[in-house]
Order: C-alpha cells, then sequence, then structure tokens
C-alpha cells in the first residue's frame, strides 16, 4: 500500500483498477472536478508553472517529489497509510472489535455525515483564497498558497473516494453536491461558517492556515482514530500534508510581526506600509473564535453517539488510558442572558466536542506564544493573547452572547460599541487593500509589509523562481 500507481488516470494506492465501476465512477466525476478548478480555484493562474510537492508515496521515509506543473496538470489522487496488521476499535462500546473495513448498517447515515462535513471544507477553502494570488507579497507566498490549494483538491478526493467506495448511490450524490454548493454563496453555502467567510487579504490567510487549518487538524485526528478504518487510514496521510498548511499560517504571521517591530523602531508602522501589531490581534481575535465554533456544541447528543459507536475519537486517543468515556464528568460554566454564571456537569462523552477544542486552545496558545517570541526578539514590548472562548461566538452555549475578549460579560451595548476595538473592521479592511494593492511577481522581491522568510523551500534560496508565467507580469 506504500506506493503509489501514477500510470492510471487517477493516482492511487487502493488497487483501483481492481475495481472497474468504482474507477468508472470517479473517472466520470473526475472532469466535473478540473471543470470546479477552472472555475473556482486560483483565478488567472492555471497556465503558470508552480514548483509544487506531489505524493509519490505514503511510507513515513518520505512520501514527497518536487517540481514545476501547471495546476490543472496536478496528480490529484486517492492515498490511504499503509495497512498494518489487525486493527481494532480502540475506544467505545465497540472497543476491542475488528476495525470495519466495510461500513456498518447501523452507522451508515452518521458516517456519510462525518465525511461529506469534513470534505465540503476542502472545496470551500479553495474558493475563500482564488483571488489572493493578485496581491501576493511574493513569489514564495504565491506557491504557498497554490500548494496548499492543490492538497485542499486532494483532501476533497479522499473524501469523494469514500463516499464513492462506500455509499452506493447516495455517496455519488454527496460527491456531486460537493462541487455544487460555492464559498459565502446566498442559497447554497459551504456547510460550516467560518468556511463562508471571505479571506481576500493576506493577513486573514495566514490567520485561516494558522487557525482553520488547526481545526482541521483535530478533526482529522480524531477520525483518524476511527473504528472505520478506511477513513482512518485516509485522515491519517491528510495529516501529514495539513502540516504544510499550518506552517505557512505561523510563518506568515511571524514575518509580518517582524516586519511590524522592524518599524515600530522608526514610528507607525502604517507610515510605512507594515501591518501594526494591533490589527494582527484583531484578526487573530476573529479567525480563532470563528474556527472555535467548528468544533461544534459542547454539550453534544451528536459527539456522544459518535463517540460511543467508535466512529471519531479525541486527540490521541489511543495514547490516553481509558477509552469508555462512561462515568466520567466534564465540568462546564455556562451563562444566562443577564450573564449569571451556572455550573454544569456533564457526561463526558456529550462534552466531547468541548474535550477536543481543549486540545487545540492549548495548541493555539503555543502558536501565540512563539509569535510573542519573535516580537521580543525584535525588541518589540507588545504581546499577543488569544481571546476566550466565551467571546465572538455563533456556535454552543455562548453563541450571541456578549463576552470581551477577556471572557468578561459586557453587555450587548458595551459589545456593539467595542466590537471594531476587538474585531478586523472596515478602517482595517481599506488598509489592507492599500497596501497589498499590486503583487510582487519578481523572484526575490518582498512586499513592505512582510519580511523575507528565513529560508526557502525544499533546500532552493528564497528568490528562487518558484512560480514560472506563462506570460510576464508586471
Amino acid at each position: 500500500m506504500g506506493s503509489i500507481d501514477y500510470q492510471e488516470r487517477i493516482p492511487n494506492n487502493v488497487d483501483l483498477q481492481s475495481d472497474k465501476r468504482l474507477q468508472r465512477a470517479l473517472e466520470a466525476w473526475q472532469p466535473d472536478f478540473i471543470q470546479w478548478w477552472m472555475d473556482m480555484g486560483p483565478d488567472g493562474f492555471q497556465q503558470d508553472e508552480v514548483y509544487l510537492r506531489t505524493a509519490v508515496s505514503v511510507d513515513k521515509d518520505g512520501w514527497a517529489q518536487f517540481g514545476h506543473v501547471k495546476m490543472p496538470d496536478y496528480r490529484w489522487g486517492i492515498f490511504l497509510t499503509p495497512f498494518e496488521g489487525e486493527r481494532k476499535v480502540n475506544f467505545g462500546d465497540h472497543m476491542g472489535d475488528e476495525a470495519w473495513q466495510a461500513v456498518p448498517g447501523e452507522h451508515r447515515n452518521t458516517l456519510r455525515r462525518i465525511i461529506v462535513t469534513q470534505g465540503d471544507t476542502e472545496p470551500a477553502s479553495v474558493e475563500q483564497q482564488r483571488q489572493l494570488g493578485h496581491t501576493c507579497p511574493s513569489l514564495y507566498d504565491l506557491r504557498n498558497l497554490f500548494q496548499v490549494n492543490v492538497e485542499e483538491g486532494r483532501h476533497l478526493w479522499a473524501m469523494v473516494y469514500l463516499l464513492h467506495r462506500y455509499f452506493g448511490r447516495d455517496g455519488r450524490e454527496e460527491a456531486e453536491a460537493l462541487l455544487e454548493r460555492r464559498s459565502g454563496d446566498v442559497d447554497s453555502p459551504r456547510i460550516l461558517g467560518a468556511f463562508n467567510e471571505p479571506c481576500d487579504d493576506w493577513l486573514s490567510f495566514f490567520c485561516f492556515t494558522t487557525f482553520t487549518d488547526r481545526d482541521g487538524k483535530y478533526q482529522l485526528r480524531a477520525l483518524s482514530e476511527s473504528g472505520f478504518d478506511p477513513l482512518a487510514r485516509t485522515c491519517n496521510f491528510m495529516l501529514t500534508e495539513e502540516a504544510h498548511h499550518m506552517f505557512v499560517g505561523q510563518t506568515g504571521i511571524a514575518r509580518i510581526l517582524q516586519k511590524a517591530a522592524e518599524r515600530m523602531k522608526e514610528g507607525d508602522p502604517r507610515d510605512f506600509g507594515a501591518i501594526p501589531v494591533d490589527m494582527v490581534q484583531r484578526a487573530i481575535n476573529f479567525w480563532y473564535t470563528v474556527s472555535l465554533d467548528l468544533f461544534g456544541g459542547e454539550d453534544s447528543s451528536n459527539a456522544a453517539n459518535f463517540f460511543g459507536a467508535g466512529l471519531k475519537g479525541r486527540d490521541r486517543e489511543t495514547e490516553l488510558t481509558e477509552h469508555t468515556g462512561l462515568g466520567q464528568i466534564y465540568t462546564l460554566e455556562k451563562y444566562d442572558a443577564e450573564g449569571n454564571k451556572q455550573v454544569a456537569e456533564l457526561p463526558l462523552r456529550r462534552a466531547m466536542n468541548e474535550v477536543l477544542r481543549d486540545a487545540y486552545v492549548a495548541d493555539c496558545e503555543k502558536v501565540i506564544k512563539s509569535w510573542n517570541r519573535t516580537l521580543e526578539k525584535a525588541g518589540c514590548d507588545i504581546e499577543l493573547t488569544l481571546p476566550d472562548r466565551k467571546f465572538h461566538r455563533a456556535q454552543g452555549v455562548y453563541a450571541g452572547l456578549p463576552f470581551d475578549p477577556q471572557g468578561r460579560f459586557v453587555g450587548h451595548a458595551t459589545y456593539e460599541a467595542k466590537k471594531d476595538e476587538w474585531l478586523i473592521n472596515a478602517e482595517d479592511k481599506a488598509y489592507l487593500a492599500s497596501i497589498m494593492n499590486k503583487p510582487h511577481y519578481a523572484p526575490g522581491q518582498y512586499a513592505d509589509w512582510i519580511s523575507p522568510p528565513p529560508r526557502g523551500i525544499n533546500g532552493q534560496d528564497i528568490d528562487y523562481e518558484y512560480v514560472r508565467f506563462a506570460t510576464p507580469r508586471i
């Protein structure tokens, strides 16, 4: 299972040629995918050659090769991590049973829903980011954007394979619908809220890849524990690619902060076309909180059912000492409309969304610390913070409640008066548009609002020609 067959029309390591019916179905879906990519993928760059990595193996010793390729020719495919011996269900009511190689009938609809929801996020992010190439700060960043985009496209393929292979006609219809919904569309939006938000500037893109893709990391980790073995192994491989997306975001914000700190020694960063730290904080506040919503409600019967059925585990479930989630409680703070606090004790299974969110929050705290080290090393005494998880929530027990970023109940009037101080606002957007009004397409050229990276991709110099344009660009 480690090698990938690139002689096939659809590269894969699942022996697709042995199932001709499935192969024909996926080959029939492929032109629709390419048409979606041409319509909704990176706008205006489909004939350019991009220095991309492509999976050539799923073995732990190395699986990627680099080379210039036109994005429509990228070798999207279906890759699962190798099957290693007998695998068991590691949690829930079926703990110790053989992992399922086929969909259990009683969990068919639930599994399909899980796969569709995950699959819907992948094309959504490509749609959100399709115009960013026109304002890229460098060829290095343009290449990173496109690498993220093509890998999100491959993650869509991963979910579509599961739908076609295991869910029959229903799965084929769901696969078609994944190409029909559109991010931000009024009539047919993407399923989850964060994937309908505009991501039309590079500060948003770096926050998105830091926080929203990090949610993806934890969702994939939970699904990689699944008792449905094909889903688990699919998500395991996706995690390998997801790491690069978070790298792009975390290092992108660090480079913005580096430039801001340098300019602060001379005056207001805005006077030099840089992005001030307080604006970065407002962008963090927005993208982190909309990403918190992606985990779902704090008290969730669905989460309890997913865990009990062995379909979706916790972060690093196999490293835990107890795997049933029974006889345990999770203590949760709740508030009424007047801000009065109540303490609720939930059965642990019903709190599994919050357990996963806890792991995510702890990870995000580490990211903030790394950014603060960047500021400190640059001689800046400002510190970034993560807003309290009750702030700016649209899902769960805190939805619509007026908390400030420190987690204090402030009332709706104060919240409305202060929200532009806390969240990225129209003035910020106008400023970002003014400093990102032209792309930087020359090798080694970087926008004034971001520092160059310390090193290039795959051992290349930072001024390498990461994108070769079909026609000259100014």
